[in-house]
């Protein structure tokens, strides 16, 4: 009797030990984010587990149940599907997994598992069902920022050079051409200054979209960054080729864009193409050049195309070269300063000299300012290199000062870029204090480039140093923006006549009318005139004939060092 009441309470406590335990299973199966298809082959029974009501609205209680599984499903998937679920394979092997999307829209990944018995036969058959809808998400996003750019929808740079690559190895076998073509907006940049970034980013994605029209199989295009666009051709035919796009864009650009908030933008493009195999071997190449031959198309006037050249691309390395060359002159102080006299026309007495920059490079070549001057403008390196120049002049002008005391009046040339910095004049005024140079006696000359921007801003700073006593010169004059109404608005002291105008006096009686017209005009308003680049008598004697108060050139001075300018202060006193 005891016996048989130990083997109750011992079954009694197994069999609450496995309630226990199914409860906690339970637990687990219906909080987790799976399901489960359970399908006993002896018995033929079948149960589902788990969080089922999550993936299906119905249950599964028998083989025909499954049908309502396979209507959640694509059509082209169904295959697939019916295999995973394929209750009556009974392959030992069998565990194998996929992944399919019902009609929830939850991305299911699948794994079947069979279990064996004793006597090695398929006995129990378990296929878990995943919600992996939140990974599949974020692995697509994943796969599209691999490959394509978020803001246009075209191919990134990254996915358009392995295409590219490719596409040059099949083109090597096959004995074809790909052309590659930069595309880039003109003056974006001023988009986004004035209109700001978003109209900027939505005039982007809108050219994409346009862009987006060109592809087919063998046309691939990508955005780079920016309004930087490039366009891939294999074997281009005459409807397909570079100029072909060309003549499309210029179509299409007749109209403006229509962007939100009623903003209606015309743009122009340049493009650069560079082909395999004549311009080079492999993706890289083929960018980079075409890249560098569309900075041409925009140095030749914008809104235009441009194919590879070889003595295109020797300019390109060559002004790479002194880029290079200047950033280490700056730091190693190459740089030193010549100085050009100027002489009043009537008694050819010295009125000042002009600080020209000369650069002597290590190998002992001398670089010309006019090679020199236009890449430091581009790369930003000018505005260190006037500052130089700012204070190299004025530390000589002080020594001829203390030694001489000549009223001599030192002209400094100021570029646009350096101008325009908010802290120009305070530094200006730093150093002239710093080498006790009164301002009256310092000439700034400035091109007629700089009104073309922020006229109203330039002149205000004109204004402002002009009352703290420094004379404001415009240089160049007849070459640049060359609008004679805006002189009267000017808060100028002198003005330079152009060499141009100078070199045609003796044989163009239009250079003489011209010249004489505004010397006649100047005077008038007040301004002191310089006439630069007179190399010969006879136009010495013919603007010393209409007045022109100042002379500056070879025929009187060449640019000289600050010892031979000594000299002619000497012989002035």
């Amino acid at each position: 009797m005891d016996e048989m009441r130990y083997q109750i309470d011992l079954l009694t406590a197994l069999n609450e030990n496995l309630t226990v335990n199914e409860k906690i299973y339970r637990l687990i199966f219906d909080n987790s984010f799976s399901a489960y298809l359970y399908y006993d082959f002896v018995n033929k029974q079948l149960r589902t587990l788990g969080n089922w009501k999550a993936f299906f609205s119905f249950d599964v209680k028998n083989i025909k149940d499954l049908e309502q599984i396979y209507d959640t499903i694509k059509e082209e998937e169904k295959l697939k599907v019916r295999e995973l679920f394929n209750l009556e394979k009974t392959n030992l092997d069998n565990k194998c997994q996929d992944f399919f999307l019902i009609d929830k829209g939850i991305w299911v990944e699948c794994e079947t598992s069979i279990y064996q018995n004793e006597k090695k036969e398929a006995a129990q058959k378990l296929i878990r069902l995943k919600n992996i809808t939140r990974y599949k998400l974020q692995n697509d996003e994943l796969a599209y920022m691999a490959y394509y750019d978020s803001l246009t929808g075209l191919y990134n740079r990254n996915y358009f050079v392995r295409i590219l690559s490719e596409w040059i190895r099949k083109a090597e076998k096959e004995n074809a051409i790909v052309s590659v073509i930069f595309i880039d907006i003109d003056d974006f940049r001023k988009i986004n200054d004035g209109l700001g970034i978003l109209v900027g980013d939505e005039l982007v994605q809108l050219f994409g979209q346009y862009l987006e029209h060109f592809k087919t199989d063998n046309v691939i295009l990508s955005h780079f960054n920016s309004d930087i666009y490039c366009m891939a051709i294999y074997e281009p035919t005459a409807n397909k080729c570079a100029d072909s796009v060309f003549r499309e864009l210029q179509k299409r650009l007749e109209k403006p864009f229509s962007l939100t908030g009623q903003i209606d933008l015309s743009i122009t493009v340049c493009l650069g193409v560079a082909e395999f195999p004549e311009a080079g071997n492999n993706a890289m190449e083929l960018i980079n050049y075409a890249e560098i031959v569309m900075f041409k198309a925009k140095a030749n006037g914008k809104n235009g195309i441009q194919y590879f050249d070889e003595p295109i691309l020797k300019e390109f390395l060559y002004t790479v070269k002194i880029e290079h060359k200047l950033k280490d002159a700056l730091l190693k102080n190459n740089f030193f300063l010549n100085y050009q006299p100027q002489f009043d026309t009537k008694n050819k007495k010295l009125r000042g000299v002009e600080a020209l920059i000369r650069w002597k490079d290590q190998d002992d070549s001398f670089i010309s300012p006019s090679v020199f001057i236009p890449i430091a403008e581009k790369n930003g390196t000018i505005i260190p290199i006037g500052s130089w120049v700012i204070e190299e002049g004025l530390k000589t002008y002080c020594s001829w000062r203390k030694k001489y005391n000549y009223p001599l009046i030192l002209s400094l040339n100021i570029s646009a870029l350096q101008f325009r910095k908010s802290e120009f004049v305070n530094k200006l005024l730093t150093m002239t204090k710093l080498y006790d140079v009164e301002p009256c006696f310092v000439e700034l000359e400035i091109t007629e480039s700089v009104l073309i921007d922020d006229f109203d801003d330039i002149v205000f700073k004109m204004r402002a140093l002009r009352e703290y006593g420094f004379r404001v010169s415009l240089d160049d004059f007849g070459t640049g923006f060359s609008s004679l109404s805006y002189l009267k608005d000017l808060p100028i002291d002198t003005l330079k006549i152009d060499k141009t105008f100078i070199d045609t006096l003796s044989i163009d009686e239009s250079s003489r009318i011209i010249t004489e017209s505004i010397i006649s005009m100047v005077k008038k308003l007040g301004f002191e005139t310089v006439a630069e680049g007179v190399e010969k008598i006879e136009q010495y004697e013919y603007l010393k004939e209409i007045q022109c108060d100042c002379i500056q050139g070879y025929l009187l001075g060449k640019p000289m060092s600050a010892g031979d300018i000594e000299k002619i202060i000497i012989d002035n006193m």
